[in-house]
């Protein structure tokens, strides 16, 4: 149970992940779910391998600079974005 409300506990987000999502503060599965709609709404899915991340300006500010990610590593990047 106590897992389940961390989740949903709204967390405040850095300015560079509210560029991507809007503004905070939203709960880690929210932000996820923000963040999968404009993964997609952009087309920024590796079409090789869909569980790639292709990062665009925003979203390299999150991802640490980095032009590819994985789904996983997504995750535990976005974590260093909320507080």
């Amino acid at each position: 149970m106590a897992m389940n409300s961390a989740l949903s506990k709204p967390l405040n987000l850095s300015p560079e992940l509210e560029a991507v999502i809007g503004a905070g503060p939203l709960p880690r599965t929210e932000v996820v779910k923000k963040l999968w709609e404009y993964i997609k709404k952009n087309n920024l899915q590796n079409p090789q391998n869909k569980r790639n991340i292709l990062a665009d300006e925003k979203l390299k500010a999150i991802f640490g600079g980095k032009s590819e990610v994985t789904m996983f590593e997504m995750t535990k990047l976005v974590s260093a974005h909320l507080s």
